[in-house]
């Protein structure tokens, strides 16, 4: 046990004084094309929220949309938590860091009544000691079983806070607006809860987990395979998640070419 412990705290060190040619350098635009795709994020989930709990009406016509809509708005669910990544590392508006925090507070409200500065904290120290006992997104009991690991993650960030902030939105939407108790299930909740489980399923699960063959270095993160399009709908290029630890300063959207470049330089 004490050998374990040295070993990771010495991992731990050496991840925090990266060498001098993996200093952070900006994209061209970024903040720009980050705050774009944010807002078309945002935007996007916020229509399909309002007007699905809100405007659809459930019936023979409508019901084949309603699984594609669920869908989108699972998917564009796991995207706001990505934009609030980026904000955490202050990738999505590089050098304004009460901006990041600005726009991370607001999305990670919205998202399930998350507090920023504690998502944070817990985000930072697991990229101080990834797949470790000291990560907070670890479970070191089972660290190949999914289910017993998604309900000690789930559990630890969905507290009473994000119960109380739930509940109100949900009476809220049910008793004072009328919202019908089907579309707010289906719309509200059925996304929010799906998107958690592709979350992490792909952003924490599958390149933390413990297999065989082990990991390439002290990131204790692995990477998808994912072609562009599946990287992107699987979990916003989060799949790519050896560069991300490699370098967290990268936003998301520019995972791709990072995952590319290393891949062209490993042959």
């Amino acid at each position: 046990m004490h050998e374990y412990t040295a070993l990771t705290e010495m991992k731990t060190i050496a991840r925090r004084a990266p060498a001098a040619s993996a200093r952070p350098t900006l994209r061209p635009f970024q903040a720009a094309i980050g705050l774009t795709l944010a807002a078309a994020i945002l935007v996007s989930w916020l229509t399909i929220h309002f007007g699905a709990v809100f405007f659809l009406e459930l019936n023979w016509t409508t019901a084949p949309f309603v699984p594609l809509l669920v869908a989108v708005q699972c998917w564009l669910t796991v995207g706001l938590f990505i934009v609030a990544h980026d904000a955490m590392h202050g990738s999505l508006v590089p050098g304004w860091p009460r901006l990041n925090a600005a726009i991370g507070t607001f999305i990670l409200t919205i998202y399930a009544g998350f507090a920023w500065a504690r998502i944070r904290a817990a985000h930072m120290a697991h990229h101080d000691a990834p797949g470790t006992i000291d990560d907070p997104d670890f479970f070191a009991d089972e660290p190949d079983r999914f289910w017993p690991w998604f309900r000690t993650f789930f559990m630890r960030y969905f507290g009473r806070r994000s119960i109380l902030f739930v509940s109100t939105v949900v009476t809220l939407y049910i008793v004072v607006f009328g919202a019908s108790v089907a579309n707010v299930v289906l719309f509200y909740g059925m996304p929010s809860l799906l998107s958690s489980i592709q979350l992490f399923y792909f952003g924490t699960f599958r390149p933390h987990r413990h297999e065989e063959s082990g990991f390439v270095d002290g990131h204790n993160a692995r990477s998808n395979e994912f072609g562009y399009l599946a990287s992107l709908l699987s979990c916003f290029h989060f799949g790519y998640h050896h560069e991300h630890h490699d370098q967290p300063w990268v936003p998301w959207w520019a995972l791709p070419s990072q995952w590319r470049r290393k891949r062209e330089a490993a042959l």
